[in-house]
């Protein structure tokens, strides 16, 4: 698992070869299989594949949507916030095991947060939810772009760690 972690980095550049199903298949397991507080389930996942809409989504959000450039695949994570006052949490964990997944696969992801950001006009999530019909109920955590790595990135090292920021039995 360490290794996997340490390979995992931030994708902004993708190769125009789309994610298989079976892929996406365990992508979205991942996320579903994500823990959450009290066993809610809070979270749900939009899949946006149609590049036209990954290409609107972008101009959702004034900066950090590089990755939606190149991606063949946007993966929405969203969760009902009236099911759980947690949301933001479990809808993270879920975000972040989708990305180990990816990893796993060979694939590279980036996380691109929605919630408490704005576009030119509106709050991201606003925008978000009129595009892909959600809820008004429901938060807008982030969108994860997926697909296969056009760019390579070094790993990081046991070197890269700053073990200065763990603290035993005090801080």
């Amino acid at each position: 698992m360490l290794e996997l972690l340490k390979r995992r980095r931030s994708t902004r550049l993708f190769t125009d070869q789309p994610v298989s199903e079976e892929d996406l298949d365990s992508l979205l397991k991942a996320a579903l299989l994500a823990p959450s507080s009290m066993g809610k389930r809070p979270v749900e996942c939009v899949v946006v594949r149609d590049r036209e809409t990954i290409a609107r989504l972008k101009t959702y959000k004034k900066h950090g949507t590089t990755a939606l450039e190149s991606a063949p695949l946007a993966i929405v994570v969203a969760a009902d916030a009236q099911k759980s006052d947690v949301w933001v949490e479990d809808a993270s964990i879920a975000a972040t095991f989708l990305q180990v997944e990816a990893e796993a696969l060979g694939l590279g992801s980036n996380w691109i947060q929605l919630r408490r950001r704005e576009s030119d006009t509106e709050p991201s999530e606003v925008a978000f939810r009129r595009e892909l019909g959600l809820p008004d109920h429901y938060g807008v955590l982030c969108v994860v772009a997926v697909g296969h790595k056009a760019e390579d990135k070094k790993a990081y090292t046991d070197d890269d760690l700053d073990f200065t920021k763990i603290h035993y039995e005090t801080f």
